[in-house]
């Protein structure tokens, strides 16, 4: 019988033959960090929104006088309201991001979005509710963004310029405004809830009319609940998808309320 060669690898000691029979549990990768953009992006963001909101609404006040059909004054909302958003959120791509407008903002779709949307929805309605008790019970005072609507259900054409803008404008832009960019530009300097939080508040704020007088404070709070349920999820999940889902739920079920009638009983 022939001679084998000497073993050349290192002796094997009691540690090595631990860690052959005992090896370490492997664990899940860790998630990639939330993405960031400069705060300019953030403050840009949301003085753009507000400032464009703001002014739409003095534009279609001036417009009214010349009785176009509604379906304009809508399109005209929509287009000053919500257009210069948009320019400003790819700029932000482009000048501080990756150029990849979608990527920048966390908007990669998956079907899975249609899933997480309804669970996302029912969080937010559950905070809506909660904060709404709170603002109730310490008789801050409260107003109502749907005021009116209900007195132009006639006009169709009115109708589904609404719902056009409400449930599919407001929610895409304003999900990549305030999930996108400003949560991104917050992220950058704060830690996490910090920015979930603040995020939400500006989003509540964003919505504040001038002629709603003090009534404001109240929606102002409840809209910022809402905002933090939907920035959470954004952070979790690392994507707006399902959130613009949840908003625009969130949106047509305010609306199928008080087009129906049934907002107007259950507050009488």
């Amino acid at each position: 019988m022939s001679d084998f060669p000497p073993p050349t690898g290192p002796p094997v000691t009691s540690s090595t033959w631990s860690t052959w029979s005992n090896p370490s549990p492997a664990f899940a990768p860790v998630r990639a960090p939330h993405a960031t953009l400069p705060m300019n992006a953030a403050i840009g963001a949301v003085a753009v929104l507000v400032l464009s909101l703001l002014t739409s609404k003095y534009v279609l006040d001036a417009f009214l006088q010349f009785e176009w059909p509604v379906v304009a004054y809508v399109a005209l909302l929509g287009l000053i309201g919500y257009g210069p958003s948009l320019a400003w959120c790819k700029y932000a791509s482009r000048r501080w991001g990756t150029g990849k407008f979608f990527d920048d903002v966390g908007l990669q779709p998956a079907w899975s979005d249609l899933g997480w949307g309804p669970v996302v929805w029912l969080a937010a309605i559950g905070t809506q509710v909660a904060i709404g008790a709170l603002v109730l019970a310490f008789g801050v005072p409260l107003s109502n963004n749907t005021d009116g609507i209900s007195e132009l259900t006639a006009d169709r054409t009115y109708i589904v310029s609404l719902v056009i803008t409400a449930v599919i404008a407001a929610p895409f832009v304003e999900e990549i405004v305030f999930r996108g960019v400003v949560m991104r530009g917050l992220r950058s300097r704060l830690t996490a809830v910090p920015t979930v939080i603040l995020q939400g508040v500006l989003f509540g704020v964003a919505h504040i009319d001038p002629v709603r007088g003090a009534g404001n404070i109240g929606l102002a709070v409840i809209l910022s609940g809402v905002g933090i349920a939907f920035g959470g999820a954004a952070y979790l999940l690392r994507r707006i998808g399902p959130t613009i889902v949840a908003h625009a739920i969130f949106n047509a079920m305010v609306l199928l309320l008080v087009l129906t009638g049934i907002a107007d009983r259950l507050q009488n």
